[in-house]
């Protein structure tokens, strides 16, 4: 029997039916004491075995890299930086192992994904044992984590996917605020925070977002609404058991749900409230956007609201929305409504959208816009806080994304491109959308992953719903974590050595000279894992 074996970057992606012989293997890497150092061991052999397993090293989180299905493997318009645009079978989900023995089949690749983190400085030495039947030794390789004696710098970058309560709701079969919704929603933030997401979408109302137009998301509501014969009466317990639980999880900011529809702002959220003792909706696709009965219910919530964020001690730290995506076609519109919104709570609070039209900044309708990556040049120099997101797309001219089909290296770049361009904070739209497009469905995530057949396959989520309430990672996650670790490492090194020098050094490839963009860096996972330890010995050299 021949069992190979081969120790790779966490940037690799094993294939079932592939031997990663063009991966960048390594025996050893660096990291500091605070960031998450991760490596593969990829493994096949020639005969099956009835009884594998992989021996635990002491202080490593081991995780199996499962296969997840995409039949929209990727966009209609792409380059040429995928791994495979076919339907199939894409490494992504982190089941975590813990040691039990396991099958495996004949000529298949899978790896092992190997976390490590919190270690003492020093080189620590990991034996990588594989047994077969009857504990038969079958393969031993060696890997070496060298922790740096020092501390990356606090992630100042704010950070956001988008939660989506009734994700949990529907895939657990549980109430909306009941005792086990609040447990597994905790778990899921829990993994948010811990891998860098520190801005949480927090419900005031049922998030308006991807709903066919007439059609309903289940009802998440964290602010009770009483209609009385003088106004309205509102109830905060909830917002502020939420505030309470986003604050043992570590969350920094809070992302009030926007107050307005999508793509245009034309109408309400839903919005649920008692009437004469009936619980019944009381805005909706019915209600007009410009009206003067939302306005009305606006002007009596934003006082209320605002001494409940400031009481929590979170108002400082609170961002409003107004609607999602207009286009321009929405401008006058969305000037109406954004004008009220800055007159209740801009003088309070931030307004930020994802939009990427610079009129709406231009005319005052946002203080802080969100551009899409591909749009982001337009905002450079012309913003005092620059932001950005992706979403199903940019798929094309190399743009950074994290769907299954894309190499790691592309979705981990992104953290150079932010630092580069001095960006403050990202949006995604999807932390765990476990539905179709426009939310006409739900889905198992662990079968379909492109939002049925709609978006390219892994954009509506990150994390994986694990069957004891807790959000299982994806390697796309572990990316993304590994790309705000990047930023964190080149902010490090700027403190000793200043912006034009780490560019210097970050804009070399093999001694030419390229310029950083959001669509220009080395597609290498070979000059990645190298250029992230030179800004390591760099930064050790400086101590």
């Amino acid at each position: 029997m021949a069992l190979k074996t081969y120790v790779l970057t966490s940037m690799a992606k094993v294939f079932l039916d592939e031997e990663p012989k063009n991966d960048l293997q390594i025996k050893q890497m660096s990291a500091f004491q605070n960031e998450k150092a991760a490596f593969q061991l990829a493994y096949a052999s020639d005969e099956f075995l009835y009884s594998f397993r992989l021996e635990i090293p002491e202080n490593v989180k081991v995780y199996t890299v499962e296969s997840s299905p995409a039949v929209i493997a990727a966009g209609d318009d792409i380059d040429d930086y995928y791994l495979r645009t076919k339907p199939g079978l894409y490494p992504d989900l982190l089941r975590p192992y813990t040691g039990q023995a396991v099958r495996m089949p004949k000529n298949i690749w899978r790896s092992f994904w190997f976390e490590v983190e919190g270690l003492p400085a020093g080189k620590h030495e990991f034996k990588l044992k594989l047994y077969g039947d009857n504990d038969t030794l079958l393969s031993e390789d060696t890997m070496i984590i060298d922790v740096l004696d020092a501390q990356l710098p606090k992630q100042d970058l704010i950070c956001t996917n988008w939660f989506h309560c009734d994700g949990i709701m529907n895939y657990y079969h549980v109430p909306v605020f009941g005792d086990r919704f609040w447990e597994i929603t905790e778990n899921f933030i829990k993994t948010a925070v811990e891998h860098g997401i520190n801005f949480i979408l927090t419900p005031l109302f049922t998030p308006p977002l991807d709903t066919m137009v007439g059609c309903e998301r289940p009802t998440v509501q964290l602010v009770d609404v009483t209609v009385t014969k003088n106004g309205y009466e509102f109830g905060f317990s909830n917002l502020r058991k939420w505030i309470a639980m986003c604050k043992r999880c570590g969350v920094e900011y809070y992302e009030m749900s926007h107050l307005f529809t999508q793509w245009g702002a034309q109408h309400a959220p839903k919005i649920m409230g008692m009437v004469n003792g009936e619980y019944k909706r009381i805005f909706g696709w019915e209600t007009d956007s410009t009206g003067e009965e939302y306005k009305a219910f606006l002007s009596a919530l934003a006082p209320e609201l605002t001494r409940v964020l400031e009481d929590e001690g979170v108002a400082d730290y609170t961002y409003f929305h107004v609607s999602d995506e207009p286009s321009g076609e929405a401008l006058e519109t969305y000037g109406k409504v954004s004008t009220l919104m800055h007159g209740l709570f801009g003088k309070r609070f931030k307004i930020f959208d994802a939009l990427s039209e610079f009129e709406f900044y231009e005319k005052g309708y946002v203080s802080t816009p969100v551009p899409i990556e591909s749009k982001i040049e337009d905002f450079v120099g012309k913003v005092p806080e620059l932001w950005t997101y992706y979403c199903g797309g940019p798929t094309n001219e190399y743009y950074s994304n994290r769907v299954l089909s894309m190499p790691s290296q592309r979705t981990r770049v992104i953290g150079m491109q932010l630092y580069k361009y001095g960006v403050k904070g990202f949006l995604h739209w999807g932390y765990n959308y476990y539905y179709t497009c426009l939310s006409v469905r739900d889905v198992d995530p662990f079968a379909e992953t492109d939002s049925g057949m709609a978006f390219p396959a892994g954009d509506g989520f990150v994390v994986y719903p694990g069957p004891d309430g807790t959000a299982w990672g994806s390697v796309r996650l572990k990316s993304m974590t590994e790309a705000f670790q990047d930023m964190r490492a080149l902010q490090m090194l700027e403190s000793k050595i200043g912006k034009e020098k780490v560019l210097e050094i970050l804009e070399d490839n093999n001694g030419q000279k390229y310029n950083l963009s959001f669509t220009n860096y080395p597609r290498s996972q070979e000059w990645h894992f190298n250029k992230r330890e030179e800004i390591n010995r760099r930064i050790m050299q400086l101590l």
